[in-house]
């Protein structure tokens, strides 16, 4: 009897051992160390506000980066009209990731914006409204952390373990929006210029293509915005539902297997006006957001969000572990 129930528990242990080895994901290589080394360097700049010296230090350092990493480099120029209708300058930044072998295949879209608002119009004394937002989660966080991608994704290069191409892409003027001090006349679509652009011109380009041709095509991507917070929380954004499920399903359950489902949790969250909305809705490729959202705010965004407290101090170096090494996880 002590033989047959001796067998039965080390047929259990053996099957729990099993199942334990086979869950067991395989961790992406990413540092954190580097992605906030990548956030500091954007803060030394001061605030990103577009047409300002530091916002073109920024775009030139952004450029050096990729390049370093092994990306072709594009910048894309071009205008969209602001909240009162006058034309802003855009500078759009694209590190392309490929080898001869991969450049046919379709891309994987990695993007964040590297501007910061030119009002702090969350600031409750009106006096403070009219300082420029520092930047440091709202922008520098999913910069750093796709720079961080970028750097890993060359030496994948290097070694020749690098398979599926990926543009990583630094919008421009995403947080201009119309300030809330601003009484004139109210414009539609005032947020996320530059994927506006980007999008736009992306789907010209495609409709425009004879089939012979071809051109650069994308299974899908993902939007980095506000990734970096101690207390981050990053739910299921309603448009990422609505327009890339299965990616976002994707990614969810990487976060999962990986340890990090208490940060992306399985909240359903409102929509959200960010860059990925036009990526879908203009250029038509499914793309996730992954962002923080706080449910305990009336404006559903951390307490610090546009304001001048977003600094160095809402930036946590185990949340832009989660972050990348879930995002690693999708490139093959």
């Amino acid at each position: 009897m002590k033989k047959i129930l001796y067998l039965v528990l080390g047929t259990v242990v053996s099957l729990t051992a099993c199942t334990k080895k086979q869950a067991v994901v395989s961790r992406p290589a990413f540092s954190s160390d580097s992605a906030y080394a990548y956030i500091e360097k954007q803060m030394a700049f001061g605030p990103r506000v577009p047409n300002s010296a530091a916002h073109m230090q920024c775009a030139v350092w952004l450029i050096e980066q990729l390049r370093a990493c092994g990306a072709e480099v594009e910048l894309q120029k071009g205008e969209m009209p602001d909240y009162r209708g006058n034309s802003q300058q855009i500078y759009n930044i694209i590190g392309h990731f490929y080898t001869p072998e991969t450049a046919a295949r379709p891309r994987i879209l990695l993007g964040a914006h590297y501007d910061t608002r030119p009002w702090c119009d969350e600031e409750e004394d009106y006096a403070d409204r009219f300082y420029n937002v520092p930047g440091a989660n709202d922008g520098a966080s999913g910069v750093g952390v796709l720079l961080e991608i970028a750097r890993q994704t060359g030496l994948k290069m290097a070694d020749s373990t690098f398979t599926t191409p990926v543009d990583i892409i630094f919008f421009d003027c995403e947080d201009s929006g119309t300030p809330s001090h601003y009484t004139g006349p109210e414009r539609e679509d005032t947020w996320c210029l530059g994927s506006q652009l980007w999008a736009t011109n992306y789907a010209k380009k495609i409709s425009s293509l004879d089939e012979r041709v071809g051109g650069v095509s994308y299974s899908f991507g993902i939007v980095l915005d506000m990734v970096g917070a101690p207390d981050a929380s990053f739910p299921r954004e309603m448009y990422s539902t609505n327009y890339a499920a299965n990616y976002q399903q994707q990614i969810w359950r990487t976060a999962q297997k990986l340890g990090y489902g208490s940060i992306f949790t399985d909240q359903q969250s409102y929509p959200i006006t960010d860059d990925h909305y036009y990526i879908n809705y203009i250029a038509g490729i499914p793309c996730v957001d992954i962002i923080h959202y706080d449910i305990r705010n009336a404006t559903g965004f951390p307490h610090w969000w546009h304001t001048r407290n977003d600094n160095l101090d809402n930036i946590s170096k185990s949340t832009l572990q989660a972050v990348g090494e879930v995002v690693m996880a999708q490139i093959k």
